[in-house]
């Protein structure tokens, strides 16, 4: 990412107006060209496409027998080698699916290729193979990293084991049986860092690829037995059709929820019940050396010509061990323990640009312990944030559902807030500062309940605590999802916290310890049609809100957005497949009342053959920074956060910006993204010495109050990927 950035402590006036109505003009001429290009399609392949789209439509409502009624798995009397070949002689008892439906960028058309799944279980194990049929030196696969396989072919199942349409596990494979897992919730998307122990091999044939999958049935949460029905989906996409969607079932797109359109599996008996005993346990041996003195302090300070070369002084090892433990109580319910576990092996989080990044950053949970039921903790407003918890000395979790009723429990005692470094302990400033903290742990608590309401909504309580020595926090509230027609849903969650803690005072530039009482809420209503969809989002925190256990990125503050979306009917063999126009207006305001943000942004997007789009879009916004948020309040008193006589920042803002993508074959992929912003905001927080503060006020005086002006910005994105072999990949 390059970023170029000229600043100015007033609103810059380049030749914005003019430059932006340039922009404007150019937008709105390659909008026309692009919406009369796609007005001139060929008339006889427009006919194909509203036929063929008419009769996708007619078969999502009017399913054959096989796929409208259960179906019954067949049980295997030996299990089948997972070597991808699909030659065992037990396949020929699995179930066959076949007549697969392209859901996009058709609308349940005939697929490019076909595709047949086979599936049938034991006592311990689901299986599953897929054999895809293709031209073999057009398939497109890598040997890529575990979740990567989006942008190759790939096949992927979604089981709802529990058959409530909420929630469903996501089980992904590419050609050469590369695993991709996660979780999908309705309304909440999916969770791709849960990983599932199963196994996979996929090979690539004459005819195209197979792939063969053993899942652990103790690897799952589910509900099995006579009469238990399983919701089932299955996709093979095809990567070089325009990412092309195979699936079983049909799938209408004037339904917005995906798991309801879902088939059904049964004849799951006799599952072995085994309880499962997971134990990881781990030892740590640490030696630390410092360098101590050979000449007392007061001597050396005494005689500076007295060079003192001092010694290395190694402390006795040191032994660290911890164990992780999962035992599965039912298949519906699973209980977790750690006793100081040891987090090493866990994959780093990615690199972020931080600069001038006023608000905090959210990093995803990666730890194994808390990623089992995470998904029972998410909820609308990120009030359970598992990374608040860094040193567990014991954690212990209790998670599942049984019938209608999801529950979790997590407890855990963290040492991460007494623990202090030698250095620390041993600095006489600090010592004072920190020495009733010393080794004391943070005690954490959360609760978890969700009931099942009619057939798709649900209602949910949640609470937690955080105390540590002056620092306690506790929150607790409802929240709900409510499905009111196949296009309709409203969601809501409302929060009340407590907290006594140290707080800011603006008004004396100082932190205070008080108790303060705050409030969060979500609300969301949304309907999602064929062609036209629109939302309506509304979300706000008081400034005494506090989740310790949770992320906040912002306080004081409430956000309106109203989202409103056209898309086109797809024309699989156009020239433009299909297109999507969107504008959303948001609105930011504080709890007096005071503007803090307003934008409209409208953006078209096209997507073009040989996996190609482009699009464009407009921001036109007004954006407002009040002193208190970042500092002190001027007062008769005291100095402002802001530099200058104005306690007040704001700029009215316009940007545009063109995106475009490709990926012509399987060896190469590029993207770009350009965007011109006009009066965006600079807080010139510096970076340390290296890079410090360049804004007029602090040019004068490096210790001069905050100075945030607006200027114009340069933002290029892009990247490439080059993949010349199947297990060699580069990534500019």
């Amino acid at each position: 990412m390059i970023q170029l950035r000229f600043n100015s402590p007033h609103t810059v006036r380049l030749p914005g107006d003019t430059m932006m109505k340039k922009a404007l003009l150019l937008l709105a001429f390659i909008l026309a060209c692009a919406l009369s290009s796609a007005r001139a399609q060929n008339s006889s392949e427009l006919a194909k496409n509203t036929n063929d789209n008419k009769a996708g439509a007619k078969a999502a409502r009017a399913l054959p027998p096989e796929k409208a009624q259960p179906v019954r798995i067949g049980r295997f009397d030996k299990a089948p080698v997972i070597d991808g070949k699909l030659d065992d002689e037990v396949w020929k008892q699995a179930v066959v699916l076949d007549d697969f439906y392209q859901t996009s960028p058709g609308d349940n058309i005939q697929p490019s290729k076909p595709t047949k799944m086979m599936i049938g279980y034991d006592a311990k194990f689901l299986y599953m193979a897929f054999y895809c049929y293709d031209e073999p030196d057009k398939i497109r696969a890598t040997v890529a990293k575990r979740d990567n396989i989006f942008n190759e072919d790939n096949v992927r199942v979604f089981i709802d084991t529990f058959n409530d349409q909420r929630r469903a596990y996501v089980l992904g494979f590419n050609p050469y049986g590369v695993q991709q897992d996660g979780i999908m919730t309705e309304g909440l998307g999916t969770d791709f860092n849960v990983d599932i122990v199963m196994e996979s091999k996929g090979i690539i044939t004459p005819d195209g690829w197979t792939v063969e999958v053993a899942i652990p049935f103790k690897s799952l949460r589910y509900e099995a037995g006579k009469g238990k029905l399983w919701g089932f989906h299955a996709w093979r996409n095809i990567d070089r059709f325009n990412d092309e969607i195979d699936s079983w079932m049909p799938n209408s797109r004037d339904n917005s929820s995906f798991l309801n359109q879902a088939g059904h599996l049964t004849g799951l008996e006799n599952i072995s019940t085994e309880r499962q005993l997971e134990i990881i346990p781990s030892l740590t041996l640490s030696e630390t050396g410092r360098r101590v003195r050979t000449i007392p302090k007061p001597i050396a300070e005494a005689n500076s010509l007295l060079y003192d070369p001092g010694r290395m002084v190694n402390e006795p090892i040191k032994l660290d061990p911890g164990v992780t433990a999962k035992f599965g109580l039912t298949p519906t319910v699973t209980l977790d323990l750690a006793v100081n576990p040891d987090f090493a092996q866990v994959e780093a989080d990615q690199t972020v640009v931080t600069a001038n990044q006023r608000f905090p950053i959210f990093f995803p949970e990666k730890r194994p312990f808390f990623l089992e039921g995470i998904d029972i903790f998410q909820t609308m407003i990120q009030a359970v944030n598992t990374r608040t918890i860094v040193d567990p000395d014991v954690a212990v979790k209790l998670t599942g559902k049984r019938g209608r009723n999801t529950f979790g429990l997590m407890l855990a005692s963290d040492n991460a807030p007494g623990n202090f470094s030698e250095e620390e302990r041993n600095d006489p400033d600090l010592l004072p500062d920190i020495e009733r903290f010393l080794d004391k742990n943070a005690y954490i608590g959360v609760l978890r309940l969700k009931r099942d309401v009619g057939r798709e909504s649900n209602i949910g309580f949640l609470a937690t605590t955080y105390n540590f020595i002056e620092k306690h926090n506790n929150l607790a509230g409802f929240d709900g999802r409510f499905r009111l027609s196949p296009q309709m849903v409203m969601s809501f969650q409302l929060l009340g916290t407590n907290s006594r803690s140290f707080f800011y005072d603006p008004d004396r530039d100082d932190s205070f310890y008080r108790t303060g009482n705050g409030l969060g809420y979500r609300f969301r209503f949304e309907k999602n049609g064929r062609h036209f969809s629109w939302n309506y989002d509304a979300s706000g925190f008081t400034k005494d809100y506090r989740a310790a256990v949770g992320f906040s990125r912002r306080l004081n503050t409430n956000r309106q957005g109203l989202y409103a979306q056209y898309a086109s009917e797809p024309k699989p063999k156009a020239g433009i497949i299909s297109y999507r126009i969107y504008n959303i207006i948001e609105a930011n305001f504080d709890w007096q009342g005071r503007s803090q943000f307003v934008v409209d942004e409208a953006e078209i997007l096209f997507n073009l053959q040989r996996r190609s789009f482009v699009g464009a879009g407009v921001d036109i916004g007004y954006e407002r920074l009040i002193e208190e948020e970042f500092g002190p309040r001027r007062n008769a008193n005291q100095s402002g956060a802001f530099f200058g006589e104005d306690s007040e920042r704001s700029a009215h803002q316009r940007s545009i910006y063109f995106f475009g993508g490709t990926a012509p074959s399987k060896k190469y992929s590029g993207f770009l993204l350009f965007v011109y912003n006009w009066n965006q905001f600079d807080y010139d927080f510096g970076g340390g010495s290296k890079y410090p503060r360049v804004s007029p006020a602090a040019l004068a005086d490096p210790d001069a109050p905050l100075d945030p002006g607006p200027g114009s910005s340069i933002r290029i994105e892009s990247n490439f990927e080059y993949k010349p072999t199947d297990v060699l990949n580069f990534r500019l």
